[in-house]
């Protein structure tokens, strides 16, 4: 079929036409799937169950130290959990502190300590009149809602193929004092599994920042979330790259095993300088009296050693990747040629992030809403939900069955192409004409 902006008025019309009778039968479907987050399936969550009985009631719960799990005492993160993260992330274990179950606690904590304490020996962010943040768009909603929570304002940074626009990052951060931070996923990026190259590395840890409590908040969340055993990318690691640039405190990395071992029970941690992880345990002395070592030591004992790790995400992958590649194939087969929607093929992580022309991404969500299937709401990858384009949109394919992946898919292409010909032709959409637009 041609491209649809090469149909005439009346092709449109007649299209539109025989899309809105298939639109109405799918409705009539009464489907009612959740495809809003990157969640595990009950499947592949179904494949971790071996850590439940990696610590019985007759286990020995101390560590290889001879400290006793189930007591008081190493705050900072048992050492052979300090050093499954740092192989991870391809770090020393000395550079990390294992916390609780989330990532994103700990990011909302350092920011929330930045707010009231500053960064060493610096200026408390809430002292200042102007706080500012860089997001590279589209992006995280999470990160956006902490910083938004906190009332710091965020600027967007566009992404391309290579990571965030570094010539515009570099400009911002030296002129403006006010430039705190950015954030930023350097591996797989959520939404679009982009992978920053050694260059955006290295220009990171280059960085001359106007401020010197400027921090770049590293959060590796899919660090060995690899979709394809021959097609990985490579991360230069930051920390090392930040120390030989002579930055060593400008980074803070973040990393969790959520969707490693089970979301909401898993480890999380934070990798950074000396000078910083001191910073953290001042505070951490204050906060906790230390978190869940038994969970740690749970997790040390099932996956034994990063190989451990690297296996289990072998079998997951094995899960997901047909379920992308499922979706991948339906967008290029309905979709292909047709000038209404571009998508990245990532090689990892949870998402397909798909740019639907300009102006109707919250109409293709409201479509397949009301059709039955939640999708993240349209702008929720922009600080303050607010996509200058109306275009993206983040599809995340790992929680439905595939059966109802499949029908999930052919839905939404059903309304990409329904939302399209319907701004061609000018006519209100649904949702503007519900909301009085």
């Amino acid at each position: 079929m041609k491209a649809y902006k090469e149909l005439n008025r009346e092709e449109l019309q007649a299209l539109e036409k025989e899309l809105a009778k298939s639109y109405e039968e799918a409705k009539g479907l009464g489907l009612k799937l959740d495809m809003s987050r990157g969640k595990p399936s009950a499947a592949q969550l179904d494949l971790g169950m071996g850590i439940m009985d990696a610590l019985d009631s007759d286990s020995d719960m101390k560590t290889e130290g001879g400290v006793d799990t189930r007591n008081y005492g190493l705050m900072d993160g048992i050492p052979e959990a300090k050093r499954l993260i740092g192989d991870m992330l391809g770090i020393a274990p000395e550079s990390v502190i294992v916390c609780g179950n989330s990532s994103l606690s700990i990011m909302y904590d350092t920011v929330s300590r930045a707010m009231t304490h500053g960064f060493l020996g610096e200026t408390p962010w809430c002292r200042l009149d102007k706080v500012k943040f860089l997001c590279p768009v589209p992006g995280y909603d999470r990160h956006f809602a902490i910083t938004q929570h906190f009332g710091i304002e965020m600027i967007n940074i566009p992404m391309s193929e290579s990571g965030p626009d570094m010539d515009l990052v570099e400009k911002l951060v030296a002129q403006d004092e006010s430039v705190k931070g950015i954030w930023c996923v350097p591996k797989y990026s959520n939404p679009q599994g982009i992978t920053y190259s050694d260059e955006t590395v290295r220009r990171f840890a280059a960085l001359k920042p106007a401020a010197k409590d400027f921090r770049i908040f590293w959060d590796n969340a899919y660090a060995i979330h690899h979709l394809y055993e021959d097609r990985q990318d490579e991360l230069l690691e930051i920390l090392g790259e930040c120390e030989k640039a002579g930055n060593p405190d400008m980074v803070f990395e973040f990393a969790s095993t959520s969707k490693i071992s089970f979301a909401g029970a898993g480890i999380a941690a934070v990798a950074a300088s000396p000078a910083n992880l001191e910073e953290i345990r001042k505070s951490m002395t204050i906060q906790t009296i230390g978190y869940d070592k038994v969970n740690q030591l749970r997790h040390v004992r099932y996956f034994k050693d990063f190989q451990g790790m690297k296996d289990q995400m072998r079998r997951y992958a094995q899960q997901i990747r047909p379920k992308f590649e499922a979706v991948l194939q339906v967008l290029e087969s309905e979709l292909g040629g047709l000038g209404i929607g571009s998508w990245v093929r990532p090689r990892g992580g949870y998402f397909i992030s798909f740019e639907a022309m300009e102006g109707c991404a919250k109409e293709i969500v409201s479509l397949c809403r009301e059709a039955g299937v939640t999708l993240t709401g349209a702008g929720a990858t922009y600080p303050y939900k607010k996509d200058p384009k109306d275009s993206n949109i983040r599809i995340a394919p790992s929680f439905p069955t595939p059966e109802e992946l499949a029908r999930a898919t052919d839905l939404f292409v059903l309304c990409v192409k329904l939302a399209s010909v319907r701004k061609l032709l000018g006519a209100p959409s649904r949702r503007a004409l519900r909301d009085g637009d």
